[in-house]
C-alpha cells in the first residue's frame, strides 16, 4: 500500500467515524423532540442555578482590582513554564554527573573508550545526537572527563537558575511593596503617609476612605 493510499484509508476513516458521531447526536436529539413532555411556562424560563437576575445594562465597569489580580498571576504563571524544561536539562546532566551512571565502556571491536547506550540517549535527550569522545583506552579518564563536565553545567545551570529567581523575588517584594497584592488598600493612609499627617485613630473612620 502506498503513502497515498494509507492517508486516504486514514481519512476515510476518520469521516466515517465524524459521521456515525453526528449521526447519532441528531438522532437522539430529534427522538428526544418527539417524547419529551413539552410545558413551557414563565417559571421555567427564569434563571436556574445562575446567580441573581440581572437589572440594568450589562455593560458595566469591572473593578480594576481583578485586572491587577489576573495579570500579577500571569506574570509569576508563565515564569514558572520556563522551569520546565530547564528541569529536564538540569536533570540529565546531574544524572550524567552521577559516578554511579555508567557513560563510558571499552568497545570490542576497536579497543577505545565509546559511550555506552545509556550515556548516548543521555546526550541524546540533552540535544546532542552524535556525541563523540576523544579517543583513548582509559575508560576512567574518559568517564571522568565527561562527568567533570556535566558537573560544571549543573553548577552553571544551578547559578542561572538562582539569578532568574532573584529576578522574580525582586519583582514580587516590589509589588508587596506597592500593596499590589491587598485587596483593599487605604487611599487615607496613603496620603496621611504622603503628607506627614497623624493616621486615624479610629479604623471605622478609616475604613470610610478604603479604596482600590
Amino acid at each position: 500500500m502506498s503513502g497515498l493510499d494509507s492517508s486516504i484509508t486514514i481519512v476515510a476513516y476518520l469521516a466515517l467515524f465524524a459521521s456515525v458521531g453526528l449521526l447519532f447526536l441528531f438522532v437522539n436529539l430529534l427522538l428526544g423532540s418527539l417524547v419529551r413532555p413539552n410545558n413551557p411556562h414563565p417559571e421555567k424560563l427564569e434563571i436556574y442555578e445562575c446567580g441573581e437576575p440581572t437589572i440594568g445594562s450589562s455593560f458595566v465597569q469591572f473593578d480594576l482590582r481583578f485586572y491587577v489580580v489576573a495579570l500579577v498571576f500571569i506574570v509569576f504563571d508563565v515564569e514558572v513554564a520556563f522551569l520546565f524544561p530547564w528541569a529536564t536539562v538540569f536533570g540529565k546532566a546531574h544524572n550524567l554527573a552521577d559516578e554511579r551512571f555508567e557513560v563510558v565502556q571499552m568497545s570490542t571491536d576497536t579497543g577505545q573508550a565509546v559511550l555506552t547506550p545509556g550515556g548516548q540517549a543521555m546526550f541524546a535527550e540533552l540535544g546532542i545526537s552524535q556525541p563523540a569522545i576523544p579517543p583513548t583506552t582509559n575508560t576512567a579518564a574518559a568517564a571522568a572527563s565527561i562527568q567533570n563536565s556535566a558537573r560544571d553545567f549543573t553548577w552553571f545551570a544551578a547559578g542561572a537558575m538562582g539569578i532568574f529567581f532573584l529576578v522574580l523575588l525582586i519583582g514580587f517584594a516590589y509589588e508587596w511593596k506597592t500593596g499590589a497584592f491587598d485587596w483593599v488598600r487605604s487611599v487615607a493612609r496613603e496620603r496621611n503617609l504622603q503628607t506627614g499627617q497623624p493616621l486615624p485613630s479610629d479604623p471605622l473612620m478609616e475604613e470610610q476612605f478604603l479604596s482600590v
